[in-house]
């Protein structure tokens, strides 16, 4: 009975030891990672610059005190809308800017998504010699604070139709 008591009481030192010797490096291990790092190589996340704030509305807009806008719905369906193409604020995009109804300047322009009714459209500007008008129709998203449009229909206003 004897011998058992001592090999059990061996073993519970062993035991101890081990879970001594594993929990030491992982403490160690914490440690080092909680403390700050003297060496250059580890850089804290720096924060993301904020989204870039549409400048068509509000008081960046052309006319003076025009008011913020929010949004065209998604999924919205634009039937007939005239207004103009117009290069975007990155010069690399094209805008379609409505034509105002005379009450108040209620549309911010929407950024045409490149499809081949949009290289009609830049194709009819770069053959005429006049500041085109053009009739649109096409289904309106939404992203990041923007209006997007997918132009179904494009008719360039004739002569007779423009003031």
């Amino acid at each position: 009975m004897r011998t058992a008591a001592i090999m059990l009481g061996i073993v519970i030192l062993m035991t101890q030891a081990a879970v001594a010797q594993t929990t030491r490096p992982a403490e160690q291990t914490l440690n080092s990672m909680l403390r700050p790092s003297t060496s250059g190589g580890a850089r804290p996340l720096q924060p993301t610059s904020a989204p870039s704030i549409d400048r068509s509305t509000g008081m960046a807009a052309v006319a003076p005190g025009a008011p913020t806008l929010s949004v065209i719905r998604e999924g919205t369906f634009l039937v007939d809308r005239l207004g103009r193409l117009t290069r975007g604020a990155d010069g690399q995009s094209w805008e379609f800017s409505f034509e105002a109804d005379g009450r108040a300047m209620k549309d911010p322009p929407v950024v045409i998504l490149p499809n081949l009714k949009l290289m009609g459209m830049e194709q009819a500007i770069k053959n005429s010699s006049r500041d085109l008008k053009f009739s649109i129709t096409g289904m309106v998203t939404e992203y990041n604070g923007r209006n997007y449009v997918l132009l179904e229909k494009v008719v360039v206003v004739p002569d007779s139709q423009q003031f």
